[in-house]
């Protein structure tokens, strides 16, 4: 029987911001503005203005433009959680939900705590769910709430909650059951997903469904 890789350990890689030098300009320096000329006498009998010729100064640039301190701040960018890892165990139509079991023993002596493990049923359901369910649907899904055990359920149910290892059973439903339960698992998966079952089918539902 296959063994499950150990989990990959996830590095992420944070891409920091590049700066870029940019070349240096060399400032055109600007003309200087003549100030008035000598202003010529009144006429006799004119009265005097009384305006003063103003002075020439030095000649003004452009108001200078505040820095923004936002300019050069680094945007965060949202990193997409990784895709958990996938493993394929081949396993038979009718031989898929030993295969599963088997799949969870493996795990628990390799030191997964058993309410990290989900298990699901493509087609009819695990022996051990669907002996719970006859005590009541209300103290089975409470099983799943408490979170300290390895729970067993239809891959097709809409109450699910994730956990870190979803094991699937591929022992039955048809193809389009299966192109809907897969992606759903690999979603309830936080790090490894195990898909026990026919591979070809596996491989030919999946492309289909992608």
């Amino acid at each position: 029987m296959p063994l499950i890789p150990e989990e990959p350990q996830i590095h992420e890689s944070v891409p920091g911001p590049r700066a870029s030098s940019a070349a240096g300009r060399t400032a055109s320096t600007p003309r200087p503005v003549p100030g008035p000329g000598p202003r010529p006498a009144p006429p006799r009998g004119a009265p005097a203005s009384s305006a003063r010729p103003g002075r020439p100064g030095p000649p003004r640039g452009p108001a200078p433009t505040p820095p923004n301190p936002r300019a050069g701040a680094a945007k965060p960018t949202a990193q997409a959680a990784p895709a958990p890892q996938l493993q394929l165990i081949p396993a038979p139509v009718n031989g898929a939900v030993d295969a599963a079991d088997e799949a969870v023993d493996l795990l628990l002596d390799s030191g997964r705590a058993p309410e990290d493990v989900l298990v699901l049923t493509v087609g009819e359901v695990h022996p051990w769910a669907s002996h719970e369910l006859s005590f009541g649907e209300q103290s089975y899904w409470a099983q799943q709430d408490a979170a300290d055990d390895v729970f067993y359920a239809d891959a097709s149910s809409d109450r699910l909650k994730g956990r870190p290892v979803v094991v699937v059973a591929v022992n039955g439903g048809t193809d389009e059951t299966t192109a809907r339960a897969l992606p759903a698992a690999m979603g309830l998966a936080g790090v490894l997903l195990v898909v026990c079952g026919d591979p070809q089918r596996i491989n030919t539902v999946l492309g289909t469904n992608a």
